[in-house]
């Protein structure tokens, strides 16, 4: 074929290129050869086997292309043994090799535990936990509780100051196996006592600043959680840990979605970061908080779901109402109890005193005067319904918020004046 021929077909090169004359052989530490036992045979390699065919399978075609009377009846069978061989090298699972034995480059590479999933991917760490899965709605969305079964294990090595040496001498005197405690002491000069056989009362009082210590895990560790497949990055993000006396890993429902999470017997990973600038690190980048909406189109990912959503539904409806006891006994669940509420004026006065569920919200989002939140916003609800022609009269402005089944929602100024909060407000 000619060159003229060659950019006629479009060809980028000469079309004897394309045949494999020659192959790459990997070095020897790639292909191991494995001794059994204390004998001096070994096992070779998958690849060193291959190549060993293909030299033997081309050998064969040499001499055969020698002798002219054995060149028709030799080198078909040979040419086509060597073709299979050289495939084997590459791909040993192709069509062609059904009862293959070998492993070629492909299946070194490619899979979980191939090269790059298995060795340069995938990392091995300590440090970590792994057990069934469980709701909380009562945890933050930024918490996770562990089992202090596991939290006895997982330990995170705190350095000695003036201000934790007491509490580092109550987790000493504590020991492995009664939480809080420690498992080990590391001496300034690196010796490592383990505390399961030392004198637990000696080595606290002869504790001193800079040692470091391998304490328990602790409520507001900052911890990293994870569910495979991880993939995206909010597959794996951090949490603060709470500690609990039962046997799963439990957060908040609320972030399943980010994880890809049911409670149908799945089972997540955890991992306590070793150092300090881990810590920020993990807090900073991975944290629940700042990663709410995915990255790809900003929806929101961590949001309101099931149970949380059918209570805000019921506690806004129209015809719900609390009388004082009850109203300041809700809004005492609202936060963490370090923040004053101011109760708004009653809807109902007399007889009694009395707040609607809407009022109850209104208290959630802006709970005093000093909270510098204001938010504006209308949301037509599923329930939501148009009013037709002949009920419109002479409503023209207030016609959205007249809707019968009280569907459309509207803040102002942080204040719910009508609606009923659903999916669409509160959910993804």
């Amino acid at each position: 074929m000619t060159d003229e021929d060659c950019e006629l077909l479009n060809l980028g090169d000469r079309p004897e290129k394309l045949i494999i004359t020659e192959i790459a052989v990997p070095p020897v530490p790639i292909r191991p050869s494995v001794f059994v036992g204390g004998n001096k045979t070994s096992n070779e390699d998958s690849i060193t086997c291959i190549l060993k065919n293909i030299v033997t399978a081309n050998h064969i075609i040499k001499e055969a292309l020698k002798s002219c009377e054995r060149f028709l009846k030799c080198t078909l069978n040979s040419w086509q043994d060597l073709q299979l061989q050289v495939i084997e090298y590459i791909n040993s699972d192709a069509p062609s090799l059904s009862d293959s034995q070998h492993h070629g480059l492909m299946q070194r590479l490619k899979g979980k535990t191939g090269r790059f999933r298995g060795n340069l991917s995938g990392k091995r760490t300590e440090y970590t936990g792994r057990t069934v899965i469980s709701p909380d709605p009562n945890l933050r969305i930024t918490e996770v509780a562990i089992p202090v079964l596991m939290a006895r294990v997982l330990t995170y090595p705190e350095r000695v100051s003036y201000h934790n040496i007491e509490k580092l001498r109550q987790c000493i005197r504590n020991g492995p196996n009664k939480h809080p405690g420690a498992n080990f002491i590391i001496q300034s000069d690196g010796t490592k006592l383990h505390l399961k056989y030392a004198d637990r009362r000696i080595a606290a009082r002869d504790l001193k600043h800079g040692c470091v210590v391998e304490r328990h895990l602790e409520d507001g560790d900052i911890v990293l959680f994870n569910r495979g497949p991880s993939l995206h990055r909010m597959s794996i993000m951090s949490h603060r840990a709470r500690i609990i006396p039962w046997r799963t890993l439990r957060f908040n429902e609320s972030v399943c979605n980010p994880y890809n999470a049911d409670f149908d017997g799945d089972e997540m990973n955890l991992h306590v970061p070793q150092t300090e600038e881990a810590r920020t690190e993990a807090f900073m980048l991975m944290g629940v908080q700042n990663n709410l909406c995915t990255s790809k189109n900003g929806e929101i990912l961590v949001a309101s779901t099931q149970d949380f959503l059918t209570s805000s539904f019921l506690v806004t409806r129209k015809d719900t109402f609390y009388d004082r006891s009850y109203f300041t006994l809700l809004c005492s669940y609202l936060g963490d109890a370090m923040e004053n509420i101011d109760l708004p004026t009653p809807a109902l006065i007399k007889p009694i005193e009395i707040w609607t569920g809407k009022q109850l919200f209104s208290v959630l989002i802006r709970p005093n005067a000093c909270t510098k939140v204001f938010l504006n916003l209308t949301v037509e609800e599923k329930i939501y319904m148009k009013l037709k022609e002949r009920d419109k009269k002479a409503i023209t402005v207030l016609e959205e918020t007249m809707c019968p089944n009280d569907g459309f929602v509207y803040f102002r100024n942080s204040e719910l004046l009508c609606g009923q909060v659903g999916k669409k407000t509160l959910g993804e």
